[in-house]
């Protein structure tokens, strides 16, 4: 489930809270470093299990509309074809995913007002018209609506965000990968394949020789960072001229940190790839002008520790290993 790239993402979470906590046991860090890669999973099974909810409120508009002084005939025989989706009865009757979702003691119920205004917001979308009307009725067809309801309505949800941030601290900014992870559940479970709980990391999804552990790579890199943090961090603020630790931004200092950690600790993982993807950190946690700060420097760093033997790569030409 997690690529390398959220690893590093969570990884530097980590040592940033460790940094200004000013707390740096290592023990402690990777604790919450597997507290936080699980809760990415946990938040993909919270949101999966929205499907059956949101299917319910369907069907209690239905009823109440029956139920008015003056029915009109569209209320006395509505279009039943999302109350009754597929989805949510293949969900409901999983097995595994029910009591997976019942384990982590997950529920939809408290939040009834919001999931009444997204089912709103659905049902005046132009695709929902569209599935409503369109003639076909199965599964896949169930499956490809829920797609379009989670790429849709959820991502720039404020009020889903606080209900995330309420109920753990480890799901900020974990939304939209969950949700990716969601709908590639939906686009399997369309082609007829059960539902199974995804493993953590994407290495365990993979088979064959020579698979690296994905969890393995994000603990190295925080050992590395942690216990190499006051020398890689005085190389930083010796490299930059009329500075010191202190006037340098906490971001940008765990960010290149964490590049010269991993440049040194991982020989087979090419330079390149190493200082394109904590640019890429830098873009959405660091400052405007981080990005070409943390690029400048990790390039003088690297290639001045590589000069020193600090840094040694296996090959020249590694490709594009992650």
């Amino acid at each position: 489930m997690l690529n390398r790239r959220i690893l590093r993402i969570k990884t530097f979470k980590v040592l940033y809270s460790c940094v200004l906590s000013g707390n740096m046991s290592l023990s402690e860090a990777k604790t919450r470093l597997d507290l936080s890669c699980e809760a990415v999973r946990d938040l993909y099974i919270f949101m999966l299990g929205i499907v059956s909810p949101l299917t319910a409120i369907a069907r209690e508009r239905l009823e109440s509309a029956k139920k008015k002084f003056s029915p009109t005939e569209e209320d006395l025989n509505p279009n039943t074809k999302f109350a009754d989706n597929r989805l949510a009865v293949l969900l409901d009757s999983d097995p595994d995913f029910t009591k997976i979702f019942a384990k982590r003691k997950f529920s939809w119920q408290q939040y009834d007002i919001f999931l009444k205004k997204v089912l709103t917001s659905i049902t005046g979308k132009k695709y929902y018209a569209d599935y409503m009307t369109s003639g076909e009725s199965s599964l896949a067809e169930d499956c490809r609506l829920f797609i379009r309801i989670f790429e849709d309505e959820f991502v720039d949800s404020t009020e889903l965000e606080q209900i995330l941030e309420d109920m753990s601290i480890y799901w900020n900014d974990d939304l939209a990968y969950s949700l990716t992870y969601v709908c590639r559940t939906l686009k399997s479970l369309a082609k007829g394949e059960r539902w199974s709980l995804p493993p953590l990391y994407q290495s365990e999804m993979k088979t064959g020789p020579g698979i690296e552990s994905d969890k393995a790579f994000a603990i190295r890199l925080l050992q590395s960072a942690i216990t190499g943090y006051d020398k890689y961090s005085e190389r930083v603020a010796a490299s930059v001229s009329n500075w010191d630790n202190d006037r340098i931004v906490t971001t940008d200092m765990v960010i290149i940190v964490l590049g010269l950690a991993e440049a040194v600790a991982f020989p087979n993982i090419p330079v390149k790839v190493t200082i394109n993807e904590y640019v890429e950190i830098s873009k959405f946690y660091g400052t405007p002008k981080s990005r070409i700060f943390v690029n400048g420097l990790l390039d003088r760093l690297i290639s001045s520790m590589e000069k020193e033997g600090l840094i040694v790569k296996t090959a020249k030409d590694l490709g594009e290993k992650m």
